[in-house]
């Protein structure tokens, strides 16, 4: 074998070698690249509100309270505005409301609410007047003729303006007590007195007034009302006397 051959041989060889390996070798796929992490989720705000007390009235005032996580602003209406993370505000509506907080932060929005129900005062209560007050500005004594019983004519009209007044306050009891001057015996002016007591409650009876309502004594001349000895004052003490009884 010549040089020339064995060279051509050698370089044979190596050529088939190449393709050989060439041929055998795979091509190894590249892996994909991953996406970038998603951020982390930014957390929600949240938020609470409380009306202390949550009932007054009108006139009175409310506390408002709230607080906050995760907010960037906090808005309380109506009327209040921007506040802080958390805090209290008291509050005097003049009629029930409804407090609306809302509270925005990059994570979202959230929304509290409290009612402040707002009731009107009792109404001033009217002093109830003194019934025994009315009565005795009202009721007018009947005045009696010496010796006598029977119902004389300023005496009837006494009577009938006490009889007005009694029908319009049928609650109201009385007694009609018979009243004498000095003279004579105790025993003939306790009898007089209760003539005269009489006299007038059948009276206030023909005038509508229930006889079930009236009462009547006589203390002669035990209780008199006026004290000199003349005939101005024994007039005054001969009389029918209202007294109003539970």
């Amino acid at each position: 074998m010549t040089a020339k051959s064995s060279d051509r041989k050698v370089l044979f060889l190596i050529f088939s070698g190449v393709i050989f390996f060439a041929g055998c070798h795979k091509r190894v796929a590249s892996a994909p690249i991953a996406p970038p992490a998603a951020p982390p989720a930014r957390p929600a705000p949240t938020v609470t509100l409380q009306a202390s007390p949550a009932d007054i009235t009108k006139g009175d005032s409310a506390k408002l309270t709230w607080s906050s996580t995760n907010a960037t602003q906090l808005i309380l209406s109506p009327g209040l505005g921007s506040v802080s993370q958390q805090g209290s505000q008291q509050v005097a509506p003049t009629e029930s409301t409804t407090y609306t907080i809302t509270a925005t932060g990059n994570g979202g929005r959230a929304e509290a609410s409290a009612r402040v129900t707002v009731s009107m005062p009792p109404a001033a209560a009217v002093p109830s007047p003194d019934l025994n007050a009315l009565f005795q500005g009202a009721i007018k004594d009947a005045f009696f003729d010496y010796n006598k019983s029977d119902i004389r004519p300023d005496a009837r009209e006494a009577l009938q303006k006490d009889a007005e007044f009694l029908n319009l306050h049928p609650e109201i009891r009385f007694a009609i007590e018979g009243h004498c001057d000095e003279r004579g015996g105790e025993e003939y002016n306790l009898a007089l007195g209760d003539l005269r007591a009489t006299s007038a409650k059948k009276y206030m009876v023909s005038l509508g007034i229930a006889e079930d309502r009236i009462q009547t004594t006589s203390y002669g001349k035990e209780r008199p009302f006026c004290t000199e000895h003349n005939e101005a004052c024994w007039q005054q003490n001969r009389r029918a006397h209202f007294v109003m009884v539970p």
